[in-house]
């Protein structure tokens, strides 16, 4: 794939899906998930559905929430106050960030995302809690290496963590091959970390039997999530270890902050909880370091 190809790609077909997972976030306690889902659908209202027995749905919810988590788990470790989310969808955990810490956070996405959140920024932030670091939302194609640097040049002088939560599974090898050159060069100049939420396995779903919705599998036809997934965690780290990263941390979300999980467990009869422990996990998610580096 040419160069110019990485930077044309309409990634916009994507974007339905930051909102289909902010809905099922809007269940759970993530900060500010609820009042995002609220303002995305008004005048509708949001009114989550607790009865709701639906594995698939419920177990994808567990499985967001917990995803968020464990970004979190894996950034409140380290002491770096330059922090770059890629691709952020609905997620204002930048926002959150800010007012828990004296930190800079870039939050970056599409352009027409970056609009939509600067608009509902504007709302949220008119709670009680004061910022004590400093948020901007900026347009961002990850792949685009001139614009990443730019954004990248905004952060004062010192170590620098880029996160992403949902974004691997949209790039074939030869994408996430340049987003890893891209932050590998990054790190290399100015130190710190990669978290990472994008260690995905192939056919998972299947296992669990989890059939989602026409609309959901056509867009999971359409953008390859599958094929794009990993064979393995080994095949995984051994990409990561060829693009010149290892493995420092992998993320553990205790059962008990998943406010979402209890509505699942209500959903499964005995013999579905057992497939799901015996199918273990589909993702994890890592926090990567420089292979030159050191602890």
């Amino acid at each position: 794939m040419e160069e110019m190809n990485f930077i044309s790609r309409n990634f916009n077909t994507i974007s339905p899906s930051a909102k289909w997972i902010l809905l099922m976030k809007g269940h759970s306690n993530i900060p500010f998930a609820r009042q995002t889902a609220e303002l995305i659908l008004y005048p509708e209202k949001f009114q989550p559905d607790y009865n709701r027995k639906d594995i698939t749905y419920w177990a994808r919810t567990v499985h967001f929430e917990s995803r968020y988590w464990s970004i979190d788990n894996l950034l409140d470790e380290i002491p770096v106050s330059n922090i770059l989310e890629l691709s952020s969808g609905y997620s204002f955990r930048g926002l959150e960030a800010v007012r828990q810490k004296d930190v800079y956070y870039i939050d970056s996405d599409l352009p027409d995302i970056i609009a939509e959140k600067t608009d509902l920024l504007a709302v949220l932030k008119n709670g009680d809690s004061p910022i004590v670091g400093k948020l901007e939302l900026l347009p961002l194609n990850a792949l685009d290496e001139m614009q990443f640097q730019k954004t990248v040049d905004r952060f004062p002088v010192g170590p620098i963590v880029v996160v992403n939560e949902g974004l691997m599974m949209y790039l074939d090898i030869n994408e996430k091959e340049k987003l890893c050159r891209i932050i590998h060069t990054i790190l290399k100049n100015r130190g710190g970390y990669w978290i990472t939420a994008d260690i995905y396995l192939k056919n998972k779903n299947k296992e669990l039997n989890l059939k989602v919705d026409d609309n959901t599998q056509q867009f999971y036809e359409q953008h390859k999530i599958e094929d794009n997934k990993f064979e393995s965690f080994i095949e995984a780290e051994a990409f990561f270890n060829k693009m010149g990263f290892v493995i420092e941390k992998e993320a553990k979300v205790n059962a008990s902050k998943l406010s979402t999980l209890k509505y699942l467990m209500k959903s499964l009869t005995l013999r579905q909880l057992f497939k799901f422990r015996k199918a273990g996990k589909i993702q994890k998610s890592w926090r990567l370091r420089l292979a030159d580096t050191q602890d």
